[in-house]
């Protein structure tokens, strides 16, 4: 069964207007000359992007695809960089589930596959899937499993709590859930998309193979049956809380110590048994905080209190405090 929602075509901005449940609220934002459009046909081309949740209040010029080499980005065979700009690498276990981001309102799982050629100590392993909870909904992207690549087909699968999504092919589409909590949109033709849960995280994912020259450079030996197609990813997040757990998460503590040092070439750290959950969409790893329940006691004991008060979900983690109603 295949989920409905607002299936649309994104029209390029040129500014945008930014409500009052924004960080922004009542301000006309405007793309630079250097980035005229949030849209663009050629994806080495930097796009605008108005993101009326940032705290600075002003259009950036971006790439539509994830840059593997700043902050928040989780890449190959997988390297993050760290909210603290420090580069590591973890690898996790063939077939099974991490968790990168842990926090009190949005949890975010990595599905990691890989291949353990003969004589290796260790498997490679990739990224082969996201899974997001957040205000008691799930959110799953995956790269399908495919012998050979072909980059003209799409390898995206995507569900909504537990339903199929159907995205349509070609740039500028997008998709929404009923009643608007999360919006994926389509950065090219195929493969490439951007998922938004608005004032709480932006991903951007690209999907990609193991190529011939990955084979050969790093040893991988991969078998002629699978190309091990798996997720380049940034995240962009907004208001995470001083105790964010998980792989990635950790890291945006404010008082973290990064076992990888600075400078240190292929710095690997553990945390298997801290972040492993039972699966894609579970919040049950030894250091995960996030629980779904508590979101939804924190709202039913703010209308107790408050009676009027809009204690939505928006309204609770967008960093704006309280919002009344009048």
């Amino acid at each position: 069964m295949e989920l409905s929602g607002a299936i649309t075509q994104v029209k390029a901005y040129t500014s945008s207007y930014c409500n009052h449940e924004s960080r922004c609220p009542g301000q006309y934002i405007s793309c630079p000359s250097e980035c005229p459009e949030s849209n663009s046909n050629d994806p080495k081309t930097k796009v605008c992007r108005i993101d009326c949740y940032s705290p600075k209040c002003k259009a950036q010029c971006k790439h539509n695809k994830p840059e593997c080499d700043t902050p928040g980005s989780a890449c190959y065979d997988p390297r993050f960089i760290g909210g603290d700009s420090i580069v590591f690498y973890f690898h996790g276990k063939v077939n099974e589930h991490f968790s990168l981001v842990s926090d009190s309102n949005l949890q975010i799982n990595g599905r990691f596959i890989g291949h353990q050629p003969t004589g290796r100590s260790r498997p490679f392993t990739w990224i082969q899937a996201l899974g997001l909870l957040f205000d008691s909904h799930s959110f799953s992207l995956e790269a399908t499993k495919s012998a050979t690549w072909d980059g003209g087909i799409d390898h995206l699968k995507f569900s909504y709590d537990g339903e199929d999504v159907l995205l349509a092919l070609g740039g500028l589409s997008s998709w929404k859930s009923p009643e608007g909590e999360i919006e994926v949109e389509r950065t090219s033709e195929v493969n490439s998309v951007m998922v938004n849960i608005p004032g709480v995280v932006e991903i951007l994912v690209n999907v990609v193979p193991v190529t011939a020259e990955d084979d050969k450079i790093h040893g991988y030996n991969v078998p002629s049956d699978d190309c091990f197609a798996h997720l380049e990813v940034q995240f962009k997040f907004t208001g995470l809380s001083d105790g964010v757990e998980g792989v990635l998460g950790r890291t945006y503590q404010p008082d973290f110590k990064n076992p990888a040092k600075p400078g240190v070439a292929m710095a690997v750290v553990g945390g298997e048994d801290k972040y492993r959950t039972t699966s894609l969409l579970s919040s049950d790893c030894a250091n995960c905080i996030y629980d779904s329940s508590n979101v939804a006691e924190k709202e039913n004991n703010m209308i107790k209190e408050h009676g009027t008060l809009d204690c939505s979900a928006k309204g609770l983690f967008r960093g704006n405090g309280i919002v009344c109603k009048k």
